[in-house]
């Protein structure tokens, strides 16, 4: 087997190695979830806040200019005050985003979506929030509102999403 050979047959064994679900803890193993297929995990920080990034790949030209992306977060809060102080914080750092607009705000669930700008583009943002034994988490969903990838891989996007937060809950 000529080296050439030999070493596209490793970076294809990566490449597929990289695209499996991967199962993920977080806060000393208090949070677990399980990310969809394909999920790429690009970044992690450990402290406090911890956080987690997975890069949800748009086969589409759309890709070259935009970066869609999931975060989960998981901070320390003490009580449910801290909690709410942890999500006020994030909310007023989201409304601050260049070209903000609300689409709806659940008081009830901690479920904010709204669109801003980043780079010249329009993106969809959903975040959610949970308080689970003395650990706020957040939930962030990042995609660009037009895609060339179309709808069907929007609708996945928003699919994996909403299986992360099943699991967070």
């Amino acid at each position: 087997m000529t080296f050439p050979r030999t070493l596209l047959i490793a970076s294809a064994l990566l490449l597929a190695a990289g695209v499996h679900a991967a199962d993920v803890s977080m806060a000393n193993g208090q949070v677990h979830f399980t990310t969809p297929d394909g999920w790429l995990d690009i970044m992690e920080t450990e402290g406090d806040p911890e956080a987690r990034v997975f890069q949800v790949p748009d086969p589409s030209p759309t890709a070259h200019s935009s970066l869609a992306r999931v975060t989960v977060t998981v901070k320390q809060a003490a009580d449910i005050r801290a909690f709410q102080q942890y999500v006020g914080e994030a909310t007023a750092k989201a409304a601050a985003l260049p070209g903000y607009n609300v689409i709806s705000h659940g008081e009830a669930n901690n479920t904010y979506t709204y669109t801003a700008q980043e780079a010249g583009s329009q993106f969809n943002y959903s975040e959610r929030y949970w308080l689970k034994g003395n650990h706020a988490i957040q939930l962030r969903c990042v995609r660009p509102q037009q895609s060339q990838a179309g709808v069907s891989w929007a609708a996945a996007f928003d699919k994996g999403c909403d299986a992360i937060a099943a699991q967070l809950k």
